[in-house]
């Protein structure tokens, strides 16, 4: 957000996936890069990698690299949405979420699922619980 809101480039949180991943991923790919370097520990949330990420990142990084990718299923996004909606602004304020329906939910999660699997990514699928074990990680 302090790219766009800084003025300095010409998208909103509201441009396609593509889009925003084209012109963060750099960015965000150097940082994760700098801190692999400099033995920072550094979490990158988000849903703007690509599917391919691995493609960026040599033998001197990959090792130093936890990927983590949660997805919900269609039946926990089904049983959970009230709740799903109910934690939309735990982290951030929210302004208008009325774009996050459950079809739209269900949508998301299996372009993520299908295009990381794709790549040969593992993914962690919420399915009846929240909570992950060490095994997940």
């Amino acid at each position: 957000m302090g790219l766009i809101r800084s003025g300095n480039i010409d998208l909103t949180p509201m441009d396609d996936d593509a889009t925003l991943t084209a012109y963060l991923w750099p960015i965000v790919r150097e940082m994760i890069k700098t801190a692999v370097e400099n033995d920072q520990n550094l979490i990158v949330e988000g849903c703007y990698f690509p599917f391919d990420w691995r493609r960026d990142f040599d033998a001197r990084y990959l090792p130093s690299i936890r990927f983590i990718c949660l997805c919900m299923t269609d039946a926990y996004i089904d049983a959970h949405y009230d709740e799903i909606i109910g934690h939309a602004s735990d982290i951030e304020q929210r302004l208008d979420d009325s774009y996050c329906t459950i079809e739209s939910l269900k949508s998301d999660n299996h372009r993520y699922i299908d295009g990381f699997e794709k790549c040969g990514e593992r993914i962690t699928l919420i399915e009846d619980s929240y909570t992950l074990s060490g095994a997940d990680l």
